[in-house]
Parts: C-alpha cells; structure tokens; sequence
C-alpha cells in the first residue's frame, strides 16, 4: 500500500514525499483510516515502529479540514501529552515535517528551560500542542493553558508514563479535557494499570497492535558478551575500534556511570557525549544534534533521557549495562533497526547481571547468542563467587574477538557451539 491510497489531502502527501516517505508501516496504515474517521484508538506497538506518523499525519487533516475557513484563534484544538523532553521535540518536529504545507500553528513545552518563550508563543496562539505532564500542570496552574477545546487527545508512551511516575499527572491532565474528544491511546507495554487507564479515558476504541507486546525487531541481530564488571570499558573500547561502526547508542543505568563511560571514552580517543536527566535541556539538545551531525561518534544514555531518541541510520546499540527493567531492554534495542532498517545490538553482562539476562529472555523468548570470542572473557572465579553457575563451562577462546581471526566487529556470534548461560546448561543458538 502507498500513503496516497489512505486519503490523505495533497498538501500531506506532498509533505510526505519532500520527507521521502511513500509506503506506510503497519501501524501506519490500520491507524490513520481509523483516526480520519474520528475514532477513538488503543495502539500497542513497540518503539521503532513509526507511531508517530500514525497519529501526527491524519491528526494534521483532521484539523485542517475542520478549521481551513475558520479564523485563527489562540485556542489550542489538539494536545500531545508525553513523557521525555527529547520524544516531545521530535514529535513536534514532525508535525512541523508533516504539516509544512499547512496553516496550523504547533508548539512543543517542557521543563528544565525557562518558560518566557513557550508562555509568549501560547499568548499569540497554538492549534497543537506536544508537551511533558510536569510543564504543562505548570503552565495550567499559572492560567497560561486552558484544555477547554482540545478536540483532539493523544497519550503517547503510556506505560512509560506509568515507569517515571507521571500517572497521577496524567490524570490530573485528563480530568480538564472535555469529555467529547477524539483520544488517540499508544503505549508499547501493557500492564494492568495502564490497561484501566484506557479503560477510563477511551469510548470505544479501535485497537491496533502491530507487533507482539514486548517482542524485538527481527532485523535486529542481538548477542551478549559476558565478561567482568571492571573489563567492561576495555571491551567497549576494543569494539568500537571497528571503523565500520560509524555511531553508536550506549546504555548506562546511572547518571554518573553514563559520565564514567564517556571520559573513558575520551581518554581513548573516541568523541561521545553523554545524556541523561543531570544534564541541562540545552546540553542534552547540543549533545542529541551533534551525534546525528556526526560530530560525536558515541552518545551514552540513561534509560529516562533515551526514551524517544530517532536518529535515521543508526547501526549499534551497546548495552553496557543491563538493565533491571527487562521491558526497557526492548525500548534501548529498539534505537536501532527502525522502519524495517538492520541493526546491531550487543549488551554486556557481567556475574552480577544474569539474574536480569535471563528476565530479558524471558519477556522477549529469545535466548541471546553468547559471543565467547573476545579478550575479556568474564572469569571463572567471578562466576564461582556469584554462585552463578553449577558447573565448569567449557573453556572459553582468549583469542583476538572481532579483529581477531576474519576480522568479525559486527556484533554476531561467531562460535555458537560454545554458547552457554551461567548454569552450564548446553543450548541451541541462532547463528
């Protein structure tokens, strides 16, 4: 199917062609008909999948077809509520993309900057509005927004909303919407809380789900070296010595490990920058532009600061630490390989970690291929320690990793007869 297939006006389409976008992805293509037609929609779809188009592209008609010979007002007709900074400038980004040829005003707001200049452009008037819960309860409070004629809702990463403890803000933002309004529901999880709350918010939604809940792309190859917590630096840093990855995305758990990893970095001279909610909006934004300008070749992030992070043609993530939160595994992998694109994912775990490998493979039922070819193998005293293990795995190559042998930095398992978890037991591998 063609995006000129699914009625959309020409002023959109010519939009869509200028970004280059002829075909809709699945979720795309069930969600604008639905929308178009003023439906409400409950869409489960994992990151990467290209949701935002599903909703800022028919959202854009809706409006312009409704207000195109009604006089501007400073009435604000459309809201996106969602949970990051960095997720809520790039979905007014593409509003801006997708609407270029229209008439309708759009703004983006959130914390950690002043509010002078979303407050002056509010003034002047706003059709659409993407925002964070915490600026905008602010800016309500204040008397600078009122929610009295949103015709059109959108809840955008609800069950991240859920992790970052906006719940209760999101509440406190549904209760000031008229009750007749479209409401446009996404969340790539979804557990009971989040399930009553669409519940409460939605009038006989469409449900769209495209994918299996908690599911990784399939153009994502994933492995997982084990190796000691001390070694993980050095392995990063022999990794990325493989000129062919370009850029890459690297998860810390921590705000001061992010900070750790990229003076490592630098010290072996490698350009990156970290991320993460220490950092002003100003930084995280400079920080953001000069990865995808390619100024930087290592942007390191935690998981808060990354949600929503869409950079065209990026080939590797590298989990340098597990994350505790299997579902946040599926969102960090998901930076790579999107709109059918492939992409490289490789985490690092160290003894103290297998509990969440295995809670990662559990969720995503896929066991990870284990890369035992590299020079910093996790020691077997370690993993007698951690009482990890039952028995002596068999003995793992020390050789040279990905230069090592034919020469192998993509991330694939390359002995995948020597594959193994902590407990010894034996186990088929994809190669």
């Amino acid at each position: 199917m063609l995006f000129k297939e699914l009625n959309l006006i020409e002023p959109i389409l010519k939009a869509l062609e200028t970004e280059g976008y002829t075909q809709p992805t699945p979720i795309q293509e069930q969600s604008i008909p639905t929308i178009l037609k003023g439906k409400d929609l409950l869409g489960c779809a994992q990151t990467g999948t290209g949701k935002t188009a599903a909703f800022a592209i028919p959202m854009l008609q809706l409006l312009h077809e409704k207000h195109i010979n009604i006089k501007a007002t400073k009435n604000i007709k459309a809201l996106i509520l969602t949970p990051t900074r960095e997720l809520a400038i790039q979905i007014e980004e593409s509003f801006k993309a997708y609407g270029r040829n229209l008439n309708l005003r759009h703004l983006v707001i959130f914390g950690g900057v002043n509010q002078h200049s979303q407050v002056e452009t509010l003034k002047k008037g706003v059709d659409i509005l993407v925002a964070t819960p915490g600026r905008l309860l602010d800016l309500m409070n204040q008397g600078f927004i009122n929610l009295n004629t949103i015709e059109l809702f959108v809840l955008d990463e609800a069950d991240r909303m859920l992790d970052m403890g906006f719940i209760h803000d999101v509440k406190k933002v549904v209760a000031k919407l008229p009750s007749k309004r479209q409401t446009l529901f996404f969340s790539a999880t979804m557990p009971d809380e989040i399930q009553k709350l669409a519940n409460t918010i939605l009038s006989n939604p469409t449900k769209v789900e495209v994918t299996p809940i908690s599911s990784t792309a399939e153009t994502i190859v994933q492995s997982v070296y084990f190796v000691d917590k001390p070694d993980k630096k050095k392995l990063l840093i022999h990794l990325l010595e493989d000129e062919k990855i370009e850029t890459a995305l690297v998860f810390s758990r921590t705000k001061h490990g992010a900070d750790r990893i990229v003076k490592d970095l630098a010290h072996a001279g490698i350009k990156a920058a970290a991320i993460h909610g220490n950092k002003s909006q100003n930084a995280r934004q400079r920080a953001l532009t000069d990865f995808k300008d390619r100024k930087i070749r290592v942007l390191v992030a935690t998981d808060i600061a990354a949600r929503g992070i869409d950079i065209d043609q990026l080939s590797h993530v590298f989990n340098f630490e597990l994350p505790n939160i299997p579902e946040s595994y599926v969102h960090r992998i998901g930076r790579t390989g999107r709109a059918g694109a492939n992409g490289i994912a490789i985490s690092f775990c160290d003894a103290e970690e297998n509990e969440y490998l295995l809670d990662i493979q559990k969720l995503i039922k896929i066991t990870l291929p284990v890369v035992d070819d590299h020079p910093y193998p996790l020691s077997w005293e370690s993993m007698l320690a951690k009482n990890q293990i039952k028995r002596k795995p068999q003995a793992q190559s020390k050789g040279g990793g990905g230069r090592g042998g034919d020469g192998n930095m993509s991330g694939k398992p390359r002995n995948a007869s020597n594959n193994r978890k902590f407990s010894g037991n034996r186990r088929k591998a994809k190669a």
